[in-house]
C-alpha cells in the first residue's frame, strides 16, 4: 500500500518528465488516438534520435505504450492515464489541461 508521500513523490517524478514541452506534445497528439512513430515525427518536425529519446522517457514513466505493428512502433496513451472531456488528461495526482 502507498503512503500519501510515496503518492506526492511519484505524482512529483510524473510532472518532472512533463516539464518538457516536446513530451507534452507527444502526449497531445496521442489524445486523439494512437500514432506511429513516422507520424509523431512529421508532426513535430524532430529527428528520429530525440523523438525516440523522449519516447523512452514517456515510456518509462508509463505515460505510454509501445506496441508493434509490422516494421512500425504504433505509441498510445497507457491505461493510467485518462483522456477527460474537455481536451484533458487526468494523471492520478493532478489533471493537465491543455488549450
Amino acid at each position: 500500500m502507498m503512503n500519501s508521500a510515496s503518492k506526492q513523490i511519484d505524482c512529483s517524478q510524473r510532472l518532472k518528465v512533463l516539464a518538457d514541452e516536446t513530451r507534452l506534445a507527444v502526449l497531445k497528439l496521442l489524445m486523439n488516438g494512437p500514432k506511429h512513430v513516422r507520424e509523431i515525427k512529421a508532426v513535430l518536425g524532430l529527428e528520429q534520435s530525440l523523438l525516440s529519446h523522449h519516447l523512452q522517457v514517456l515510456r518509462q514513466a508509463k505515460f505510454v505504450i509501445a506496441q508493434r505493428d509490422g516494421k512500425a512502433v504504433l505509441y498510445h496513451l497507457a491505461s493510467e492515464v485518462e483522456v477527460t472531456t474537455g481536451n484533458a488528461l487526468n494523471l492520478g495526482c493532478c489533471v493537465l489541461l491543455f488549450n
